[in-house]
């Protein structure tokens, strides 16, 4: 039977549930896969280069890349695709046989799976983006892709922000503002998108006040660890149609399978059995 040696290396990985999703993915595939939480205890460059260089070196097929080290990833690695080098970050890595690794974001392709499957036929319109890290990017991108009238940008580093904002203006005509508080994003928009760690087993707590919210008509979370954040929660109550982190996790992670392998995963039949071991 072939296999595949696949990891995910982050900070505060410890409930993911990306071993489980990639090991049913190769049981559905016929492929024996080992996946390994490559949890680090710190964000420093360095220490994530020395981990992406351990895991060439020990046979790894590839690994996937989580907060905070998607934007450094991007910086060191070789991106085949133009779109993903101007979003410029990465969550998925390939090694080939001769250890060079090849970056790519299926945080963006996922994302836009992911909407396109709970909203089939709506139009983003104008949305709100609270944090514009690596994943945030790959939101705000995936947005523009899937038709959205106008981004609102916020993160407490307003350097990141900034820095996407020039990105986006080069790649669309699409309005893209910048917002100096969170009230300013919020107001007037259709959706909402916290793309912050906020929320996180590790990081609860919300980055969208509850007395801000309702006035808009969707909501996304980024995260998915619990399942049910404060944020969704929060806009669950006040009648937002919700979009599930889970979302996100799932397409991605189907998507990362199919670089990792070369075989295309049945969403079905993949959903189900995570559904049961949950």
């Amino acid at each position: 039977m072939r296999a595949l040696k696949l990891g995910l290396i982050g900070v505060g990985i410890e409930k993911s549930r990306a071993p489980e999703l990639h090991r049913l993915a190769g049981k559905l595939s016929g492929i024996e896969v080992s996946y390994d939480l490559l949890s680090l205890n710190s964000a420093e460059p360095e220490i994530f280069r020395n981990a992406l260089s351990e895991c060439a070196a020990e046979g790894y097929s590839g690994v996937n890349i989580t907060y905070p080290f998607k934007e450094q990833a991007a910086k060191i690695i070789s991106i085949p695709s133009g779109q993903v080098q101007k979003l410029a970050a990465i969550n998925t890595v390939r090694f080939n046989e001769n250890n060079d690794a090849e970056g790519f974001n299926t945080d963006f392709s996922g994302f836009k799976r992911a909407y396109r499957s709970r909203f089939p036929k709506q139009s983003p319109g104008k949305v709100a983006i609270i944090g514009t890290g690596g994943v945030g990017r790959a939101i705000a991108f995936g947005l523009i892709d899937l038709g959205a009238e106008e981004l609102r940008l916020f993160d407490q580093e307003r350097r990141r922000s900034e820095e996407l904002a020039i990105r986006l203006r080069n790649h669309t005509d699409s309005e893209i503002q910048l917002c100096t508080k969170v009230e300013d994003a919020l107001t007037g928009v259709g959706g909402l998108v916290n793309a912050t760690p906020i929320g996180m087993h590790h990081h609860p707590g919300t980055a969208i006040p509850k007395k801000l919210i309702g006035q808009q008509h969707w909501a996304f979370d980024a995260v998915y660890t619990p399942l049910e954040t404060r944020f969704l929660l929060d806009a669950k109550e006040l009648g937002l149609e919700i979009l599930s982190g889970y979302e996100l996790f799932f397409f991605q992670g189907i998507d990362a399978f199919e670089i990792f392998s070369g075989i295309h995963v049945d969403e079905a039949p993949l959903r189900k059995s995570l559904a049961e071991q949950a």
